[in-house]
């Protein structure tokens, strides 16, 4: 039996299969992008691919809490762009 790594949405606390979270990662050098590989280093959040909670993140910016460390605003600015491009499930 193959194991399948589950995560919890930094939002709704959900509990999904990993490949059905979206992952948000802190680069290094402090630039915050959507991981579509699941393999860009840095520290990850995961988020769920609905719409609610993908707008949760900027109004409550739930990543500063994540990530442990005050994200300046243009960060959430330029995750709304690129989660705007996004297909969600609701």
């Amino acid at each position: 039996m193959k194991h399948i790594p589950i995560r919890s949405c930094i939002v709704c606390r959900e509990q999904k299969d990993k490949s059905e979270l979206l992952r948000i990662v802190l680069r290094p050098d402090g630039v915050a992008v959507v991981d579509k590989t699941g393999r860009e280093p840095g520290r990850g959040a995961y988020v769920c691919k609905s719409r609610a909670c993908i707008d949760a993140i900027i109004k409550k910016q739930a990543l500063s809490r994540a990530f442990r460390k005050p994200l300046p605003r243009e960060v959430y600015e330029g995750l709304s762009d690129m989660l705007g491009d996004i297909d969600c499930n609701e």
